[in-house]
């Protein structure tokens, strides 16, 4: 069976934090040999608009894909996704029943502080950091639980500054993962990590055989917010797959999972 390349978190220009058209992150996905490519923009919400796309431009955005999409259709299958910040109160119904292949819910904030965003590093200084990973792991079970997301952005996003818990973090990360199979969610492996500090794919080792042990399925993702990053680190975030034990890996359509081989 023909193996597929799968890459489906990744940003645009519409979420201000990001270079690069469409055309030359799908052109750089077909060089790669990539199979399937997702884009999943920053969903509109009202809070840290800033870095994210504007409500007014959401039409616009699904419009500019689906004609990519239509467009390379010879070339490389092209998915519809937004990815979703968990804010209770602050998401957007519009966001959570649009007409996409996918949603990936992510968490960025713990009490409204972005504990990932550089410019707010200072956060960790007078916190107790296992009390941060405990109320990280908190708000990703009660995303999962929701049951409004197919995807499990970057679990172990937390680590990204290396402000690691004295705490094991398979303890920690135990209920979280237990949501999101409960949820019937998938697990990205998002070698974004492997650019940060940390310098470790999203999730670690340790937490991906978690995963695998209760029988949670993944996919792949190089989270691009630039051309350069397209595909980024996939070899090694498909090794750590194999190593750990799984041989298949899902994509979607119209919220539909479909496995394939990688």
């Amino acid at each position: 069976m023909k193996k597929t390349r799968i890459d489906l978190h990744n940003h645009t220009t519409r979420c201000n934090h990001a270079e690069g058209t469409i055309d030359e992150y799908i052109q750089r996905a077909i060089g790669l040999g990539i199979d399937i490519y997702g884009f999943s923009e920053h969903a509109p919400m009202d809070f840290d608009e800033k870095y994210r796309l504007p409500l007014c431009d959401m039409d616009a955005y699904m419009t500019d894909v689906l004609n990519a999409k239509e467009r390379y259709k010879n070339e490389i299958e092209i998915l519809l996704g937004y990815e979703v910040d968990w804010l209770p109160g602050h998401m957007d119904e519009r966001v959570l029943h649009a007409d996409v292949d996918y949603l990936i819910g992510s968490v960025h904030f713990i009490d409204k502080w972005s504990f990932d965003n550089p410019e707010f590093i200072s956060g960790w200084e007078n916190r107790d950091i296992d009390e941060i990973w405990k109320a990280y792991f908190e708000a990703t079970a009660a995303m999962a639980a929701s049951g409004q997301f197919d995807i499990a952005g970057h679990l172990d996003l937390i680590k990204v500054f290396k402000y690691l818990p004295k705490q094991d973090v398979r303890i920690l990360a135990a209920e979280a993962l237990k949501a999101i199979k409960t949820s019937n969610m998938v697990l990205e492996l998002n070698a974004a990590g492997l650019r940060k500090p940390i310098a470790e794919i999203y999730p670690s080792r340790a937490l991906l055989e978690e995963a695998y042990a209760l029988d949670i399925p993944i996919t792949f993702a190089s989270d691009a917010h630039s051309i350069e990053q397209v595909g980024f680190g996939y070899e090694a975030a498909s090794t750590l797959a194999k190593e750990v034990g799984y041989t298949q890996a899902v994509t979607f359509k119209d919220r539909d999972k479909e496995l394939v081989i990688f």
